[in-house]
């Protein structure tokens, strides 16, 4: 049962398994991503995200509660930012976003979440990649980061959840999730822009990435790298031994 909505108001918010701050970071909100609330202690409140319905406990402080006409209202129309960074003006003075915030669609400077202004201070990148390829490779070298989604820091489900957000399709948080969806590819068959999954030696999927020009991979796995693949799975570019075992290649678009 919902105790009501609310909107991440900070540029990224931890998502934690417990209420306490040295609790295991999840996932992550980004500005202007919108949530349930699912209960209530003194400095943590549980949340269900309405992108992705992940859920964990966040600090109440980096949101802000919303009615149900003004939660409508900031989700009609909404796009993902495309800048590495961005800055805007808010009601608690200048703030950086970061690509993947929650922001309108179209090209207005100005706009309202609740009863909370906001003004764009530049301009966003033009959109150049246009396929789960190039703009996986936009994060190419970012750190990895469990939970993470975002260029700073991000895990391996986070980085192909983020891509397929650009192109509308939205993939749920983790990767044995992600595994349900698309069409199942042969290894003779596939292609770029096709998503890898691989799996432990107890047959749980735990890892996936991305397939790129000459069956290469883009993933997440120490920092976001590009290795080779063959049938059996994912070859560590300098080492030449296989670091993850292919479990399932899926054509989500």
């Amino acid at each position: 049962m919902s105790l009501g909505v609310a909107y991440c108001k900070v540029s990224i918010s931890p998502i934690r398994l417990e209420p306490g701050d040295s609790a295991e970071m999840v996932s992550q909100l980004l500005f202007g991503e919108v949530v349930n609330v699912l209960e209530k202690e003194e400095k943590w409140w549980k949340i269900r995200t309405f992108s992705d319905n992940y859920e964990g406990w966040v600090d109440p402080k980096q949101i802000q509660v919303l009615t149900k006409k003004e939660v409508n209202r900031w989700l009609d129309g909404l796009s993902y930012e495309r800048s590495l960074t961005r800055k805007i003006k808010s009601p608690r003075g200048i703030q950086t976003i970061v690509k993947g915030s929650f922001v309108p669609f179209g090209l207005e400077n100005n706009f309202i979440i609740g009863h909370d202004e906001y003004t764009f201070e530049d301009s966003s990148s033009a959109l150049k990649a246009n396929s789960p390829s190039e703009i996986a490779l936009e994060y190419l070298n970012a750190p990895y980061l469990w939970g993470g989604k975002t260029p700073f820091g991000v895990d391996c489900s986070g980085l192909v959840q983020a891509v397929f957000r650009f192109l509308d399709f939205n993939l749920p948080r983790d990767a044995w999730q992600q595994n349900e969806y698309g069409v199942s590819v042969d290894f003779e068959e596939l292609k770029s822009g096709d998503v890898a999954f691989f799996s432990n030696d107890k047959g749980k999927v735990t890892h996936t990435g991305i397939i790129i020009e000459d069956k290469k991979i883009i993933h997440a796995s120490g920092f976001v790298r590009i290795d080779e693949m063959d049938k059996n799975g994912i070859i560590h570019d300098t080492h030449g031994y296989h670091t993850h075992y292919l479990s399932s290649i899926k054509r989500m678009i």
